[in-house]
């Protein structure tokens, strides 16, 4: 076990991130103390970061405009300068995570993994586990030397699991003077509408690919998802195609999910596109072509027209409702 574990702690509408309490979970296996290192403000958190397992936490508080990247590893490399190290920092693999992690790699003079999928502790080495080759391979990478080790995790590798904690301590970590980088500030900051849950936290995923044929017929798979009260996804082909927005986009260079229910129609299963999906405990594959790879992923396979098998679904979940 390690001594100390950091969690850098994300939260929206009042609550810690998915992302965040899979890390936590994490962190709890690895580590004898865990703390949570928030991005703003900390009171709103502070009572489930504990229930799921923190026992510590770090606040920058407001940060006034601040780049978020800048300012949250400033404040880090402060802690860690003061005499507070722990032995691995881990973040999320989203555009918070790789930013905040790339600028305290640099101030730390550390290496940093990403992109990683696992991570263990074996005696006195910590390893982290990464897929290469959209997914084909895994390789497993050995931290030596002195920590703190850095660390970004895709979503989804981890089970979140709340243990009943109480609320921690919180413990200002105020962000220092940034310089000429404090010159910059966020002027805005435009969040994409959407109705129903979140791609990547979705229970139930319903992604079209090529084979709906036109940007007109994506709108069948917005229908079945919110049917199944779901999220709708797609592949980079058809976000390629501008038929739909990037936010919609499954796989390698896209969201990875990992849904009870993956429903992928019109989508043939190429490599990147499964690497995002293929975690997904039940996947059912809607496809013509009874060629198609993706039909060696799925648990439950349709060799069929998606214009006609999609309506008929739709109707039968309506007729349901």
């Amino acid at each position: 076990m390690l001594s100390n574990i950091w969690v850098f702690a994300q939260g929206a509408d009042g609550a810690p991130t998915s992302a965040t309490l899979e890390l936590l979970a994490k962190a709890r296996s690895l580590g004898d103390d865990v703390t949570a290192f928030v991005l703003g403000e900390a009171a709103d958190l502070a009572a489930a970061l504990g229930e799921h397992g923190a026992t510590k936490i770090y606040a920058t508080g407001d940060l006034g405009g601040s780049l978020p990247g800048a300012a949250v590893a400033s404040a880090m490399h402060a802690v860690i300068d003061s005499g507070d190290a722990p032995d691995i920092i881990m973040f999320p693999q989203n555009y918070e995570g790789r930013d905040v992690v790339a600028r305290l790699s640099v101030k730390l003079d550390k290496p940093v993994l990403t992109n990683n999928t696992e991570i263990a502790v074996d005696g006195d080495s910590v390893k982290v586990t990464t897929p290469v080759f959209g997914g084909t391979q895994m390789v497993t990478t050995t931290f030596t030397g002195s920590g703190p080790y850095l660390v970004a995790f895709r979503p989804k590798s981890f089970v979140a699991e709340a243990v009943g904690g109480s609320a921690p301590e919180v413990v200002d970590a105020p962000v220092p003077d940034l310089g000429a980088t404090g010159g910059a500030s966020v002027q805005a900051v435009h969040v994409e509408e959407h109705s129903g849950p979140k791609l990547d936290e979705a229970n139930i995923v319903v992604s079209g690919g090529r084979g709906l044929g036109e940007a007109g017929k994506y709108e069948m798979i917005e229908t079945l998802a919110k049917a199944l009260k779901g999220a709708p996804g797609a592949s980079r082909a058809i976000v390629d195609a501008g038929w739909v927005p990037y936010s919609y986009q499954v796989g390698q260079t896209g969201k990875v999910v990992k849904p009870t229910v993956y429903i992928a129609a019109g989508i043939s299963g190429a490599t990147q596109h499964m690497v995002g999906m293929k975690g997904s405990k039940n996947i059912v594959a809607i496809n013509k072509d009874k060629e198609a790879p993706i039909f060696g992923v799925a648990d439950l396979g349709v060799v069929g027209d998606v214009h006609k098998v999609l309506p008929k679904l739709i109707e039968a979940l309506q007729s349901r409702a």
